[in-house]
């Protein structure tokens, strides 16, 4: 009977009722899992409208200064860009692949992919802070002391303060990731994860490559559009 009525108490007979990371207004692990998605989507949704506002304003402005934003293109490095490129797609690969481990139960595996990752992501951020440092001797950096040889000086600091504003907010983000995959990390080393509940690596991911599609859109824009127009 005592055996009977435990069963009884149990909501709806979930075998996940008692695990651990359950948080008591959820009944089952799917349940929160489902509303964790929805609401990692959801920021996700805001965080395309924040970058669509920039990208909007990039666009304006590549049309009333198509020369000036060829200057301005063809003055990045190419060479650095694109082997953050290389980075970031690597860094996706090595997430999906920690997200996969979980799901498997592959606690080792799962923190390794985690590190791989941050160490791809930090990668990032160390190239990034060589291309700026460059911006800076060369004076291109928008604000009091901005030297521009040409015809379009002001127009190419538009360009300029375009740049820094989308690569910038895009490294920030990069280091909000890096942050919380450390977090991650050591939860995956204390072992906290399992084929029932991997939601935090899961989420950490979807984080992680929408981070990864917007510098997919960065890198054509503001390297390779105007710099094959040019060539063409």
């Amino acid at each position: 009977m005592p055996d009977a009525i435990a069963a009884h108490d149990e909501p709806h007979g979930h075998p996940h009722a008692h695990h651990p990371a359950l948080q008591h207004h959820f009944e089952t692990l799917e349940q929160q899992q489902e509303a964790a998605t929805l609401g990692m989507w959801a920021f996700l949704v805001t965080e395309v409208m924040f970058f669509g506002g920039l990208l909007m304003a990039y666009l304006l402005y590549r049309v009333w200064y198509p020369q000036a934003w060829a200057e301005g293109s063809l003055d990045l490095d190419i060479v650095l860009g694109g082997v953050n490129t290389v980075v970031l797609i690597a860094s996706s690969l090595t997430m999906a692949l920690a997200v996969r481990s979980a799901q498997v139960g592959a606690q080792r595996p799962t923190f390794h992919w985690l590190l791989v990752t941050m160490a791809l992501g930090t990668t990032f951020l160390v190239i990034k802070v060589f291309e700026y440092a460059h911006k800076f001797e060369l004076n291109h950096v928008p604000g009091a002391n901005f030297v521009y040889e040409g015809p379009h000086a002001r127009q190419v600091e538009i360009f300029f303060s375009l740049y820094f504003a989308l690569t910038g907010l895009h490294a920030l983000h990069m280091i909000v990731g890096v942050s919380l995959l450390s977090v991650i990390a050591w939860m995956a080393w204390r072992r906290r994860f399992s084929p029932e509940w991997y939601t935090p690596v899961e989420m950490s991911g979807l984080y992680w490559h929408f981070v990864d599609i917007v510098w997919i859109f960065l890198f054509p824009l503001l390297y390779l559009v105007d710099r094959a127009h040019q060539l063409g």
